[in-house]
């Protein structure tokens, strides 16, 4: 069993929309999927998160396109902020009545 250090903690790399686009048309040429992982060090099931992502992105499949995931991800933060700046008011205005 291998205990991981800090540094090499569960953290998803985030890779550049074109190096996503040349492993996918690395695979769509035919290559497989454990090859190219193997071959460019990544996980083999990023790779197949990518050609769903992929596909749901260009209508072949249903699913939130990457776009409204976005619009999806920045909404959640606001409605976080909003509700933490809520609760500050909340307490102040307790604290103003006593």
């Amino acid at each position: 069993m291998t205990i991981q250090q800090p540094s090499e903690a569960l953290m998803p790399r985030s890779y550049p929309p074109e190096f996503r686009r040349k492993v996918l048309d690395l695979v769509a040429s035919g290559r497989k999927v454990a090859e190219v992982a193997r071959l460019l060090g990544i996980s083999d099931q990023t790779i197949y998160v990518w050609r769903r992502q992929h596909l749901i992105d260009t209508g072949q499949l249903p699913g939130t396109n990457s776009t409204d995931q976005s619009e999806l991800a920045a909404a959640r933060k606001r409605i976080a902020e909003l509700e933490a700046e809520l609760a500050i008011h909340r307490r102040a205005a307790e604290l103003l009545v006593r």
